[in-house]
């Protein structure tokens, strides 16, 4: 049997081990429960075990297991700190690493997409990749050029087989609803899968993401926030880009000072709000492995494998709303919300409790400043997904527009980091300066 199919087979067992082991914890707690012992105290139990067993399999995959699990690490957050505490190390290495692609087929790789004297290309190559992610790894490399020292690059190489194992682990993932369900109440991971399946043809295709960082190139050159490196070459399953030094999001998470946190939420927000007014794109994978901050304070951006597409920015509406609940202009906030299609045209509803459904989730933008925080985080997340909760309630009654989606989704995920990061910055004020219909109506 090959690498490829081996792998595959190992990976599919992985996965399939995960439901079981769940059927188990939950026939534990059944007995435990005819015994006597707390509800309470069973729950948090097969939480706690769920979830580090989910990370720790997923976090030993590439493929859809590895990319829907760094989806997902953002939302660590979120998690009660009893739960989130033990296996927050499992997630950054969701992150950063996972298991190196073989030296043999990482050659045949770069012979297929370079051609067969693809070193005389380089000046050095580093058969040791220095990073690795879902469906492909990074490697050091020095590239030919008019310097004598040459120019350093990033050689992303995409691993084989790859979109088949993504569809084959999403496919298994789509299984695993319950757990998710166990990890947090109230998580539902089928519009995740979804949009990921939906966007597998674009990933795999270096030559369009290629386009897609020289588009964000183009718009942050000589910018004293953003630093996106320069492209050198593409082929379909390898890109390769400008080297950039830079501490990693993940490690400033773990262990970054007071205002690195900051400043690297600041940067994270401008990327978010400005790409999509600069560049006519947004970054759509906001998660830590993605980014460094640079020793010049800057923020180094270096995936663009996911992005959306918004030739006219970010929709109008979603400043102006957001401006007139912060207002609280109830009744001019319902009525747009009917207009954009959050509502339905005859749906009774009040205005009020939207205004109170809304504005716990924009306190970040009713001040100067605000510090996001893991604690932010979760009691948003618990007032959200507890069906008794009025907020849960009234949520019920909302729509979200497919055009408003991947939107929503990235918003959440970038949130996620800054509470992660538990970044204070002048969120409102950068808000103001990019988001179309945010300002204050002079």
């Amino acid at each position: 049997m090959s690498d490829i199919p081996r792998q595959a087979v190992t990976r599919a067992a992985k996965l399939a081990s995960l439901p079981l082991g769940f059927a188990g914890r939950s026939m534990l707690g059944f007995g435990k429960r005819m015994t006597g012992m707390a509800s309470d105290a069973i729950s948090a139990e097969l939480q706690q075990r769920t979830a580090e067993q989910v990370f720790s399999v997923l976090g030993q995959l590439k493929g859809g297991a590895m990319k829907f699990g760094q989806a997902l690490s953002v939302f660590e957050a979120a998690l009660p700190e009893e739960m989130a505490g033990p296996y927050r190390q499992a997630l950054t290495k969701l992150q950063e690493a996972a298991p190196p692609l073989p030296a043999a087929s990482l050659h045949a790789v770069l012979a297929d997409q370079l051609g067969p004297q693809w070193r005389t290309k380089f000046l050095e190559f580093d058969d040791t990749p220095a990073a690795a992610a879902s469906i492909g790894q990074v490697h050091r490399a020095v590239w030919k050029s008019r310097a004598k020292a040459g120019r350093p690059v990033a050689v992303k190489i995409q691993y084989p087989g790859a979109g088949d194992a993504l569809l084959s682990d999403l496919r298994q993932i789509s299984r695993l609803g319950a757990m998710f369900k166990a990890i947090q109440p109230g998580l539902d991971i089928k519009p995740l899968l979804a949009e990921m399946r939906e966007r597998i043809s674009e990933e795999l295709d270096y030559e369009l993401e290629a386009k897609a960082q020289k588009a964000f190139a183009a718009a942050y050159a000589g910018d004293d926030e953003i630093l996106v490196p320069k492209v050198v070459a593409a082929a379909p399953r390898v890109l390769i880009t400008e080297w950039i030094e830079g501490k990693p999001l993940s490690k400033i998470i773990a262990g970054g000072t007071e205002d690195e946190r900051d400043l690297a939420g600041a940067r994270m927000a401008t990327l978010h709000f400005s790409a999509p007014a600069r560049a006519r794109l947004l970054h759509a994978d906001p998660h830590p492995g993605n980014f460094r901050l640079m020793p010049d304070g800057r923020l180094g951006v270096v995936d663009f494998g996911a992005v959306a597409r918004l030739p006219e920015g970010l929709p109008e509406p979603v400043g102006r709303l957001t401006r007139l609940a912060l207002a609280h202009e109830a009744d001019a906030v319902v009525e747009g919300l009917r207009t954009e299609g959050f509502l339905k045209p005859e749906q009774e509803i009040d205005a009020e409790a939207v205004l109170n459904f809304l504005l716990p989730m924009l306190d970040p933008l009713a001040h100067d400043e605000f510090r996001f925080t893991r604690a932010w985080l979760r009691a948003e997340a618990a007032r959200l997904a507890s069906p008794k909760s009025p907020a849960f309630q009234l949520s019920r009654q909302l729509n979200l527009p497919p055009s408003y989606l991947l939107i929503h989704r990235v918003t959440l995920g970038s949130i996620g980091v800054l509470c992660q990061l538990e970044a204070k910055a002048p969120y409102r004020g950068i808000l103001e300066k990019w988001l179309p219909g945010f300002a204050p109506v002079a």
